[in-house]
């Protein structure tokens, strides 16, 4: 069970849209900022972000999936460290395939 503080501002009124902007900055591995506004204000959507890892929303989340079965077991999470360090190792080199140092 996640426990519930005081409320605070207002919520978000499209959760799903919440969730979207959360995978699109893990995916692309952009900063905050430049969250497309289609998710939503990015200092909204990270405030939700930042509650839900507080509250322990994900963790529950992965659990409720992983027991299900649902699951596909090729998933695996990705942070932007590794997006950073394959866009850095793909500039290394030229079109052709060559390096160019």
């Amino acid at each position: 069970m996640i426990e519930r503080g005081p409320r605070r501002g207002r919520r978000p009124k499209d959760h799903r849209l919440v969730l979207d902007g959360v995978f699109w900055i893990a995916r692309t591995g952009s900063p905050w900022r430049d969250l497309h506004d289609h998710f939503g204000k990015w200092s909204s959507v990270y405030r939700e972000f930042r509650f839900w890892t507080l509250s322990g929303v994900w963790d529950v989340l992965l659990a409720a999936l992983n027991e299900s079965g649902e699951g596909q077991p090729s998933v695996q999470m990705t942070d932007s460290t590794i997006v950073d360090a394959v866009r850095r190792t793909l500039t290394c080199f030229r079109l052709d395939g060559s390096h160019p140092g």
